[in-house]
C-alpha cells in the first residue's frame, strides 16, 4: 500500500507527495475579488504540499457572497492570481483553481440588492457572512434552463481564466451546499423539469459543468469535491448513497482526473458529519484517484490508504499553522495550534507569520 509520502499522478500533475493541501477560505483578497500581496506569500510558503488546491474563487458576481473572498472573471483577477501561481511554481509547487458558485447562500448586499439563484427558490438556514457583519438570508430565486446554460459558461470561462492564470487544473466546487450541491440533493432541489426529481436529472448540472470544463481544459487537468454524508449549509439528501453513487460514476465516466470527497466523522472537530463517510462505499464507483477530506491526522491518513479507500488526503487546517507540513509528518515534529479568531481577517497575522520548522535544529534534534 502507498505512504503518504510516495508521488501519485494526479491526471496531468505529478504531485510529490500523498499530502494535498485542501481549499480554505480566507477572506485576503480586496473588495474588487483580487488577490493581494499577502496572498503570494502564503501559498507559496506552502508549496511543498503534493497538490495545493486554492481557496474558493468565484467565476461571476451572482455566485460570490463571501467578503474578501476573490475572483476569476476579470483582467485584474487573472493577473492577481497569476503571481501567486508563478510564486508557488518558484517554490516547487502546484496548484489548482477551486471554481466557486454559491448559489442561494449569497446575499443580496453582494449583489446591489439583487436576488440570489438556485435550482429551487429557497432559503439557507442561518444567517450569511456580509460587509456589515452577519444577516439573515434571503429567498433565493429559481433557476430558468436558459439561466443554467449560462452558469456552465461561466465555469467554463472560469477555466480557462484559470489556465491563463497559470494554474496547473481546476477542481469544481460541487460540495458543501453551494449551487452545484443544491442542485444535486432533494432538500434544496424541487424542479420538475429535466434538472429535478430523479437523481439522473439532479446530476444533470454536475455533469454539465464538468463536461464543459473537461471540454475547455481536458480531463487531465479537471477535479470535483463533493460531500456525500450529511447536510452542509441545510442542504441534504435522504438517499445520499444513491445519489453519490450516481454522481460519482457520471463524473468517472467523464474520465476527470481526480475527485475529492469531503466528509466529516460523526465526531468531527470542525463540521460533523450527521452519518459515517460513505468514502469506502463510492470508491468502487470512480476509477481514478481519490482524495479524502476532513479531521485528518497522520495516522488515519494513513490507515485509509492502507485499507484502499482514498489515494490521497487533503489536509486544512493543519496547513494553516504548519506551512511546511509534509516534513513535520515525515520528522514526526509536534504541529503548531492557529488561531482560529485570524481565520478570515484581512491582514498578515495568523496568515503568513507561521514560521515553518528550523530544519538544521529539527535534524539535531
Amino acid at each position: 500500500m502507498p505512504s503518504v509520502f510516495d508521488p501519485i499522478d494526479l491526471g496531468a500533475i505529478k504531485a510529490p507527495n500523498r499530502i494535498l493541501m485542501a481549499p480554505m477560505t480566507r477572506a485576503r483578497g480586496t473588495k474588487s475579488h483580487i488577490p493581494t500581496p499577502i496572498m503570494v506569500d502564503y501559498y507559496a510558503q506552502r508549496a511543498s504540499a503534493g497538490l495545493i488546491i486554492s481557496e474558493a474563487i468565484g467565476i461571476n458576481q451572482l455566485g460570490l457572497g463571501w467578503p474578501f473572498a476573490t475572483g476569476l472573471w476579470l483582467p485584474e483577477q487573472i493577473a492577481g492570481w497569476r503571481k501567486i501561481t508563478d510564486a508557488v511554481h518558484e517554490n516547487g509547487g502546484r496548484i489548482i483553481a477551486q471554481l466557486w458558485q454559491m448559489g442561494r447562500v449569497v446575499h443580496p448586499s453582494f449583489l446591489n440588492g439583487g436576488q440570489a439563484v438556485s435550482a429551487s427558490a429557497t432559503t439557507a438556514p442561518s444567517q450569511a457572512h456580509t460587509y456589515d457583519g452577519k444577516q439573515p438570508y434571503e429567498e433565493a430565486r429559481r433557476l430558468s434552463v436558459d439561466e443554467i446554460a449560462e452558469i456552465v459558461q461561466h465555469f467554463r470561462d472560469g477555466a480557462r481564466n484559470a489556465m491563463e492564470a497559470g494554474f496547473d487544473g481546476v477542481q469544481l466546487h460541487a460540495a458543501n451546499g453551494y449551487l452545484i450541491d443544491q442542485f444535486l440533493r432533494d432538500s434544496s432541489n424541487f424542479r420538475d423539469d429535466h434538472y429535478g426529481g430523479s437523481i439522473e436529472n439532479r446530476v444533470r448540472f454536475l455533469r454539465e459543468t464538468t463536461q464543459a470544463v473537461v471540454e475547455t481544459i481536458g480531463a487531465d487537468r479537471t477535479g470535483v469535491r463533493l460531500s456525500p454524508n450529511g447536510e452542509s449549509q441545510g442542504v441534504k439528501d435522504s438517499d445520499p448513497l444513491s445519489v453519490f453513487f450516481a454522481a460519482v460514476e457520471a463524473l468517472s465516466s467523464i474520465g476527470i482526473a481526480h475527485l475529492e470527497l469531503r466528509e466529516p466523522p460523526i465526531n468531527g472537530t470542525f463540521g460533523v458529519g450527521d452519518m459515517d463517510p460513505l468514502a469506502s462505499q463510492l470508491r468502487s464507483a470512480f476509477k481514478g484517484p481519490v482524495i479524502l477530506n476532513s479531521d485528518f491526522d497522520m495516522a488515519r491518513a494513513q490507515a485509509d490508504l492502507d485499507a484502499g479507500i482514498g489515494d490521497a488526503v487533503a489536509f486544512g487546517r493543519p496547513f494553516i499553522a504548519n506551512p511546511d507540513l509534509p516534513y513535520r509528518f515525515a520528522e514526526g515534529i509536534p504541529l503548531s495550534e492557529d488561531d482560529r479568531d485570524t481565520w478570515f481577517t484581512q491582514g498578515p497575522q495568523g496568515y503568513i507569520d507561521y514560521p515553518a520548522t528550523d530544519k538544521t535544529v529539527a535534524k539535531s534534534a
